[in-house]
């Protein structure tokens, strides 16, 4: 767990993670939040606050009586969420300053490619 971000972000960050690496496939049961407050070692009301809040953003859907399950579509969802904030996040500050380097997009490519692992290569 991160310090210095608040427990139940982590939580639900956790659980997408989950999502959207595919160990946790949609229309599949999420964790409890008494499972998830166990393993992290938290309040459980903090647990609940982290997957409520993927409950606010329809990634998790609840049966009643059953527990939290993983909602059609949400993978893509999250992948699209994540892309745009990628571009945000790490696209567009790469560009600011390569443009104060002086290089073109075309540099930042070569770049970017120069550096890309080789298929089949696990560095």
């Amino acid at each position: 767990m991160d310090e210095g971000r608040a427990l139940f972000l982590q939580i639900a960050e956790q659980i997408e993670d989950s999502i959207v690496d595919g160990s946790l496939p949609e229309e599949t049961q999420a964790p409890s939040t008494n499972e998830l407050a166990a393993f992290y070692r938290i309040n459980p009301a903090t647990a609940a606050k982290g997957v409520n809040m993927l409950v606010e953003t329809g990634v998790l859907y609840k049966r009643r009586g059953i527990g939290m399950f993983v909602a059609p579509g949400a993978r893509e969802a999250l992948l699209a969420r994540r892309r745009a904030g990628f571009a945000e996040s790490f696209v567009r500050p790469l560009l600011a300053e390569a443009a104060r380097l002086g290089l073109s997009a075309g540099d930042v490519t070569a770049l970017i490619v120069s550096h890309a692992p080789i298929e089949g290569d696990p560095s």
